[in-house]
């Protein structure tokens, strides 16, 4: 989306020193509700990863990753990360953790490609969060029952919020609502993807969009995913592929469908295969990350990053991701933002 300014957009907050006070509040509070909605161990995270490993991620495999050599590893360059999706699988192989029980961490990565407008920077700052399942689990129904427990901890954050700051009143609805980026073509085959999520989530206020990343009937992908973390491909038990999805909620001040969450039930061996042959990243097989999982080395896992500008944004009803994150923003931007009391930096 291009730069929104809000007609009569007002700060509810009252200025930055209110706004700072929030944003710890959504945090603190957050991360709390996550963690025991999920059964999360709060564990460390690295800014950087070795190029070459096919430990970070491709996102949509088209962005670029910040990278530089290092000098005490004879040259050997490193990635800033995009996010940590396979990160965390190996992290959680490595701590031996039992299924049912997961991490999660703060994430900070940059994404120099990012169009930048009010809910994109180049500075993505997340809760990463991965899970170990059973074999078993990698189902619909564990999806939906992990997607409703992760809704569960923003409700209960925006209520405790509306305690703290009761001029900023709860809007969130109880329940969340499912629908298949299949089903959701066809309910609106006129629309493109992002029309279709404004039109389903005005309509709703809470959708989770399942199966992101294969093509649906009319050729096309409802949005892209990278072929070695989400499982996009496997046959669900409604007959749809995909086993992942987005967490959408309406967004009154920006009035839009508004993305907090992406997530999913990680590949299988199968599904990895299956995922980079229609990718064409075959030759992905042998990469560290690959070669460990396809040997079975790895848990079965489900996971995916929430991201913490972007909830807090929500939650404080702000206008412009910048009112909450720090970043490097158009002077046009800026300009323009400044004239319509909306204050980035």
């Amino acid at each position: 989306m291009a730069l929104y300014i809000p007609k009569n957009y007002k700060d509810l907050l009252g200025g930055e020193e209110n706004t700072e006070k929030a944003i710890k509040a959504v945090k603190d509070m957050f991360q709390t509700n996550l963690s025991a909605q999920l059964a999360l161990l709060r564990v460390t995270a690295p800014m950087v990863v070795l190029s070459g490993t096919g430990i970070n991620d491709d996102l949509n495999s088209v962005e670029r990753p910040v990278a530089f050599p290092i000098k005490d590893m004879g040259e050997r360059r490193a990635e800033v990360v995009h996010s940590l999706a396979k990160w965390k699988r190996l992290k959680l192989g490595q701590l031996g953790i039992a299924p049912g029980r997961g991490l999660y961490t703060d994430m900070n990565a940059l994404r120099p490609d990012e169009d930048m407008d009010n809910i994109h920077s180049i500075y993505v700052d997340q809760w990463d969060w991965e899970k170990v399942i059973r074999k078993e689990d990698r189902n619909l129904d564990y999806l939906k029952k992990t997607v409703r427990r992760i809704y569960e901890a923003i409700k209960v954050t925006e209520n405790k919020l509306y305690v703290e700051f009761p001029q900023i009143e709860p809007i969130l609805p109880d329940d969340i609502y499912f629908i298949h980026s299949e089903e959701l073509l066809h309910k609106y085959p006129g629309l493109s993807p992002k029309e279709r999520e404004n039109a389903i989530v005005k309509e709703h206020k809470a959708v989770f969009v399942i199966g992101i990343g294969a093509e649906l009937s009319d050729g096309r992908k409802h949005d892209g995913r990278a072929a070695d973390y989400d499982d996009w491909s496997t046959v669900n038990s409604d007959g749809y592929k995909g086993l992942n999805g987005d967490i959408l909620l309406w967004n009154p001040v920006l009035e839009s469908s508004f993305e907090v969450s992406s997530m999913g039930i990680r590949v299988d061996e199968e599904a990895l295969l299956r995922q980079l042959s229609l990718c064409g990243q075959e030759h992905k097989k042998d990469l560290y990350f690959h070669s460990r999982l396809l040997a079975g080395e790895l848990p079965y896992t489900i996971g995916g990053g929430i991201g913490q500008s972007r909830l807090c944004m929500f939650l404080l009803r702000k206008a412009h991701i910048g009112e909450i994150q720090s970043s490097i923003w158009p002077e046009e931007m800026i300009d323009e933002c400044r004239k319509n009391g909306i204050l980035i930096v």
